[in-house]
């Protein structure tokens, strides 16, 4: 498979990519992103860009991929309301409008658990907008993933302060089926794209499901 992928300098994407590059099945990673991962392997491709919603639909870059992990995001904690629709919501829908192949391409969102229209809070209102829009762009496949704690994967460096504390926990929380790691995110993601699913919003239980099938 032949897969790219955003946010690929951020906690979930780094830990993403280095367990995709493992996997026999995939050919191609492209990493799409405003900085250089600092990885380095045969199967990648680096494409930085300085801003994504000047990217356009005749990008030669984008030609020939199985499948979309836009798993770019950011924080809702601190971030004015304009940056956090622009980066949540504006650029993963235009990067969909922007793929070629659609008809043959699965998209896979990160969203988030708790994503809800019905949500109290903002970002919940506005990644469920999101995670709705994207399902009329005419993909084979459309999928919004929402995990809740993630293990980072051997070798990452990219880990944020919050991890380290949860990690004391994990065991637990994994118990109760809203954990997962690194390597069922990424196998998980395969497994839509190879086979897909009979719902749409894939939540940690899921996740954990998907990977033992790939």
């Amino acid at each position: 498979m032949r897969i790219i992928l955003t946010g690929a300098t951020g906690y979930v994407g780094e830990g993403t990519l280095l367990e995709l590059l493992k996997v026999n099945a995939v050919e191609k990673v492209l990493s799409v992103s405003r900085k250089p991962t600092g990885i380095k392997h045969e199967k990648l491709e680096e494409y930085l860009v300085s801003d994504f919603m000047a990217l356009k639909e005749d990008d030669e870059h984008f030609k020939g991929y199985d499948a979309v992990f836009f798993i770019a995001g950011i924080t809702s904690v601190g971030t004015p309301k304009d940056v956090y629709v622009r980066i949540s919501q504006e650029i993963p829908l235009h990067f969909a409008d922007i793929m070629p192949d659609k008809e043959r391409m699965t998209y896979i969102y990160l969203s988030g658990a708790g994503t809800s229209p019905d949500g109290k809070l903002f970002w919940q209102q506005v990644k469920s907008k999101t995670e709705a829009e994207i399902q009329t762009k005419g993909f084979k496949r459309t999928f919004g993933f929402r995990p809740a704690i993630m293990k980072w994967a051997k070798g990452q460096k990219h880990i944020q302060t919050m991890q380290y504390a949860f990690i004391v926990f994990y065991p637990l929380i994994r118990l109760m089926g809203q954990a997962n790691n690194m390597k069922e995110i990424a196998l998980s993601m395969l497994t839509l794209t190879r086979d897909g699913y009979h719902k749409f919003a894939i939540d940690p239980k899921d996740i954990t499901n998907l990977a033992k099938n790939f």
